[in-house]
């Protein structure tokens, strides 16, 4: 058997007669000195969010091949009210895009204020799949 730390065989015997087994060597524990923690500062305001989400179900296959490019006319707000825009907090906020309840990953979309754009894939969203934008912004008071 190999001690894999040291590189040296260890042999054990057993006494019900079963191979080597592979044994850890001992974990000795140490004593680390303690550090204070920062001092917590309390802010002088208070931090206000701001969430707007847009919806879309897609009517039509969208083939991203060569990407797409999603107005924002095609999406409503949480009220249900048609989309002329999407509102983007920067730098105070980020976007996250939701495609059939999947949070996607950051590099695969660009949010500008009047479209949402796909970058290019080897993959179809089907008709029926809900699209949702969520624009999350801070502010303080």
């Amino acid at each position: 058997m190999v001690n894999f730390r040291n590189h040296r065989k260890i042999e054990q015997e057993c006494e019900c007669a079963c191979e080597d087994r592979f044994i850890w060597p001992r974990i000795k524990a140490s004593t680390i000195p303690s550090v204070d923690p920062p001092p917590v500062v309390e802010p002088s305001g208070n931090i206000i969010p701001t969430v707007n989400r847009y919806f879309y179900i897609v009517t039509s296959d969208i083939n991203l091949t060569n990407g797409a490019t999603l107005p924002a006319s095609q999406f409503w707000d949480d009220d249900g009210n048609p989309a002329t825009e999407f509102k983007i907090f920067n730098p105070n906020g980020y976007v996250n895009l939701y495609i059939n309840a999947v949070m996607q990953e950051g590099g695969i979309y660009s949010l500008a204020p009047t479209s949402l754009i796909l970058s290019p894939d080897h993959s179809t969203i089907y008709r029926g799949t809900p699209i949702i934008i969520e624009s999350i912004g801070f502010s303080t008071q």
